[in-house]
């Protein structure tokens, strides 16, 4: 927990907030102890922080990147109507927070469109999405176990797809990635990850045994 406070504290204060933080923090670890997550969980958050301290003085911006992090899973709707509007109801509320805390506009809507970038669809925009992106997406290069692991609580998280849906659903998610000419923007990343990242995805994909009959 000494990182998420550290981290939070950085970033509330480099954002120029002045109101009350704290109550805002409890509330977004709130939302990631939520029980239908496995994946988007505290454990991810944690380490998409720990990446992004490991660079914090490469990136640009990087009060907006961490706030970016801090609400870019805080609504999380596996399912129904909702689903497909988390990232844009992450970011409606994040703007909401920081503006009500005494944050710059130009601030709050930089953080809204970073948050908007983690839906994967698009390549990143600019230099602090294409960091933020990488942070995100560090999981893919992660050791195979940690990846092994991971895959196993994105299945978690999706228990209700029947099985052959959710292979064909994956596989097509993780072919999306392997088919960037580069998974990672930023050379820091891509040098150390873009190799794991592509070993553990074919592994991946092969392990859900998804031929090209279906």
């Amino acid at each position: 927990m000494q990182l998420l406070h550290r981290s939070w504290q950085r970033a509330w204060q480099g954002a120029g907030c002045t109101g009350p933080g704290d109550a805002l923090a409890a509330e977004l670890l709130a939302c990631y102890r939520e029980p239908q997550r496995r994946y988007h969980t505290l454990q991810h958050l944690s380490e998409c922080l720990g990446h992004l301290e490991a660079v914090l003085d490469q990136v640009p911006d990087p009060a907006a990147i961490e706030l970016a992090l801090w609400f870019h899973d805080a609504v999380y709707e596996l399912a129904g109507p909702g689903a497909a509007s988390n990232e844009l109801r992450s970011a409606q509320w994040a703007v909401q927070a920081l503006l009500a805390g005494g944050a710059p506009p130009a601030l709050a809507r930089q953080v809204h469109d970073l948050i908007m970038a983690t839906r994967h669809d698009a390549l990143p925009a600019t230099p602090d999405q294409c960091w933020l992106v990488d942070i995100d997406l560090s999981i893919l290069g992660a050791v195979p176990a940690r990846f092994d692991e991971y895959e196993r609580q994105v299945r978690d998280e999706y228990a209700f797809v029947p099985e052959e849906l959710f292979r064909r659903k994956r596989a097509e998610v993780l072919a999306g990635f392997v088919a960037r000419a580069r998974i990672y923007s930023t050379p820091f990343f891509r040098d150390r990850l873009e190799a794991p990242a592509r070993a553990n995805l074919g592994r991946s994909i092969a392990a859900l045994g998804v031929g090209a009959d279906t």
